[in-house]
C-alpha cells in the first residue's frame, strides 16, 4: 500500500509502497482510510525540529487525522464491525491507570500516539485499537469527519464553561481557534472576538463567525476588549496561539472571576505576573489536551450532524493523496486552514 513515512532522522518525508497491515490482534481494527488531514505536528515531524526528534523513531508511517471504513476486525472486537464509517481518537489509552479507571482516558498517565508513537494513518490502510473508533454519523461528509480530531480540541476547550450570553477572546486563529470560534457562536456567546496577527487567518476569523477581529500589532488589544466590554474584559479566554505574549494580553483582557481555557503549546518557558494576572483577579485556569473519551467526540458529532458547525469555512484545501507534498506547502506557508487528502 501507499504510505507516507518517515524514512531516516532529516527533515522530510517520503511517500512509497510498504506492506499492508496484517495479524491484527484480537482488539484491533483494520480501516480503509479515505480522507486525511494535515495537522501541525505533521509539519513538526516533517520539519524533523526539536519536537519531532524527540519523539519520532523513523521508519514510521506518520498522520493522525482520518476518516476512514472498517476492513476488518479483531476476534475480540465488539465495538464496531466491517463496514462501520469511522473516525479516530489518536490519544491511546493504557485502559489500566488512575485516570483510565477514572473516566479521563485522554490524560492516560501511559498514552501512546497514532502517527508518534506508533503506525500512523498517513496511508490507505492503518491499524488501530477498538477503543480508539468512533462511529461517524452518516450525515457528516468524510472531509469534515476526517478533522472531528482537531474539531473536538476546538469543543473541548470552548465548552469547559456554559457560553451562554458570555463575552469570549480568541487569541490565535488557526484552524482549531477557527473551529472554536464557530463552537462559541453556536453555544450562545454573545460577543465573539478574535487576536491574530496573519493576514490568512485574520480573514478566517472573519468568515468563522467572530464578530471583532483585532491585530494586536496594530491596537492595543486590552485596551479594545476593554472598550468593547464596557472595561468589564471578557468572561472566558480561549488561548490558541501558543504565544506567551498572546497568553498575556489574553489574561490582561479577561474579566474578574473569568475562566482561560488553555490549548496552545508554548515552545518556551512562560513568565507572567501570577499575582496579578490570575491570583487577585480570582480567574479559572484549564489546560486543554486532547478530547474528552468520548464525550466531546458525541457533541462534535452533534454538531456537526445537526449543521450547527460549517466545517468547510475551515477546510480550506482538499487535494489528491498523490498530491501531498503540495499539502505540506501550503501549511509550510500559512496559507491555508485544514487540508484534506482523498485515499483513494
Amino acid at each position: 500500500m501507499k504510505a507516507i513515512t518517515k524514512t531516516h532522522m532529516a527533515a522530510g518525508l517520503k511517500m512509497k509502497d510498504i506492506p499492508e497491515p496484517s495479524n491484527l490482534k484480537p482488539t484491533e481494527v483494520l480501516v480503509k482510510v479515505r480522507k486525511v488531514s494535515i495537522c501541525g505536528s505533521d509539519v513538526h515531524i516533517y520539519k524533523w525540529d526539536d519536537w519531532a526528534q524527540k519523539h519520532i523513531k523513523p521508519p514510521m508511517t506518520v498522520g493522525h487525522e482520518f476518516a476512514g471504513i472498517v476492513e476488518a476486525v479483531g476476534e475480540a472486537v465488539t465495538m464496531v464491525k466491517v463496514g462501520d464509517y469511522v473516525a479516530a481518537e489518536t490519544h491511546i489509552p493504557c485502559r489500566h491507570c488512575y485516570q483510565c479507571k477514572t473516566n479521563r482516558m485522554h490524560i492516560c498517565k501511559d498514552m501512546k500516539i497514532l502517527g508518534v508513537d506508533i503506525d500512523g494513518a498517513f496511508a490507505e490502510y492503518v491499524r488501530v485499537p477498538e477503543i480508539v473508533l468512533w462511529k461517524v454519523s452518516k450525515e457528516i461528509p468524510e472531509e469534515f469527519a476526517s478533522v472531528m480530531e482537531p474539531f473536538g480540541n476546538a469543543v473541548h476547550t470552548a465548552l469547559v464553561e456554559d457560553l451562554t450570553g458570555k463575552t469570549v477572546l480568541v487569541t490565535g486563529v488557526g484552524p482549531i481557534g477557527a473551529m472554536a470560534i464557530q463552537v462559541a457562536k453556536a453555544s450562545g456567546a454573545s460577543l465573539v472576538i478574535a487576536s491574530e496577527i496573519k493576514p490568512f487567518r485574520k480573514n478566517l476569523a472573519k468568515i468563522n463567525g467572530a464578530d471583532v477581529v483585532i491585530d494586536p500589532r496594530e491596537e492595543n488589544l486590552t485596551q479594545k476588549v476593554m472598550k468593547l466590554t464596557d472595561g468589564d474584559g471578557v468572561d472566558i479566554l480561549l488561548e490558541m496561539s501558543g504565544s506567551s505574549t498572546a497568553l498575556e494580553q489574553g489574561l490582561q483582557s479577561l474579566t474578574r472571576g473569568g475562566s482561560a481555557s488553555i490549548l496552545g503549546v508554548f515552545s518556551t518557558r512562560i513568565q507572567i505576573p501570577i499575582d496579578e494576572l490570575i491570583t487577585f483577579k480570582g480567574i479559572k485556569l484549564f489546560g486543554i489536551t486532547g478530547r474528552k473519551m468520548f464525550e466531546t467526540w458525541r457533541i462534535a458529532d452533534q454538531l456537526l450532524k445537526s449543521k450547527k458547525i460549517d466545517l468547510s469555512k475551515v477546510v480550506t484545501h482538499m487535494i489528491s493523496f498523490k498530491d501531498w507534498e503540495k499539502g505540506f506547502e501550503l501549511m509550510l506557508n500559512g496559507e491555508c486552514g485544514k487540508v484534506v487528502m482523498s485515499v483513494e
